[in-house]
């Protein structure tokens, strides 16, 4: 049964250098968005050489586009592998959607109907991404807003799916489980549960945790936005303690992307994931 805390993270911003270099925070991990250090110097790589001698770091990517009709972009794929071999990452990450076509890149991670043509698609691409880094990667699990009118493969058996033929594993981010299952109308708990029993075991490689927007649509009804800009919600926080008591203890992140906070803000969140997962036990 899990008794230790797993390696808690939050995303790394540069309003918040100053203060993770002039001591040791009581965090393991930092989180950088891929794209936003793919040029070749700079100060995006100084700061992260000088945070790498106190903070393990991962990388998560938002543009190779997964899911879309075209193999990922190789000059975007060579890019994250240049800062993979530079900086060492002990995690790397992308997200299951689809963000180009035809040579354009989208600025946003759209859904992709779950079939057995796209599941053969993200299977050849992830094996694309993997033999290319020469190293396993997580796929995240999208935030989705609608449902496709075509049948489709369930969520949680089109993620076992691509881990069994790719070896890869699952970003299992636990706000995305309830921003979807709000906004497709079904209980999040289920979701999480049908998840983790269809995932084979060993699978879930790291969690995310984040604060979604919430709008009401003309019918009263609530939609979730997956804004990465306020608290993580007491409803994933219930689905965090879900998971861990499933899986055990897996690195964990706070993500906060916009709207971003004072550190002590973003540290209390850390501070509240690292105490939950010290005190679940799996079973």
């Amino acid at each position: 049964m899990a008794t230790t805390s797993s390696p808690i993270g939050v995303g790394f911003k540069p309003s918040h250098f100053a203060t993770l270099i002039a001591a040791r925070q009581p965090i393991d991990f930092l989180e950088i968005h891929a794209e936003n250090h793919m040029g070749p110097g700079g100060v995006p790589h100084m700061q992260l050489g000088e945070l790498a001698s106190s903070y393990a770091l991962s990388v998560h990517g938002v543009g190779l586009s997964l899911g879309g009709e075209d193999a990922p972009d190789r000059a975007h794929l060579a890019r994250l592998r240049t800062l993979c071999a530079r900086h060492s990452p002990f995690l790397v990450s992308e997200h299951l959607a689809w963000s180009s076509h035809g040579g354009m890149f989208l600025n946003d991670l759209l859904p992709l109907p779950y079939t057995p043509a796209t599941l053969a698609r993200v299977v050849n691409h992830v094996d694309e991404v993997q033999a290319s880094l020469g190293r396993r990667i997580l796929v995240e699990n999208p935030a989705r807003c609608l449902a496709f009118a075509e049948p489709t493969i369930p969520e949680p058996a089109f993620l076992a799916e691509l881990c069994r033929r790719t070896g890869c594993g699952v970003l299992l981010d636990v706000t995305n489980v309830l921003v979807s299952a709000t906004n497709l109308r079904e209980p999040a708990s289920r979701l999480l549960d049908d998840m983790l029993a269809a995932l084979p075991p060993g699978t879930v490689g790291e969690i995310h945790l984040s604060g979604p927007e919430s709008v009401i649509e003309p019918d009263g009804a609530t939609m979730l936005l997956d804004t990465h800009g306020a608290p993580t919600p007491e409803a994933a926080w219930l689905l965090y303690r879900r998971a861990l008591a499933g899986i055990g203890p897996v690195p964990t992140l706070v993500e906060w992307d916009n709207d971003v906070p004072d550190w002590e803000v973003l540290l209390a969140e850390a501070a509240r994931a690292r105490q939950l997962s010290a005190t679940v036990r799996c079973g």
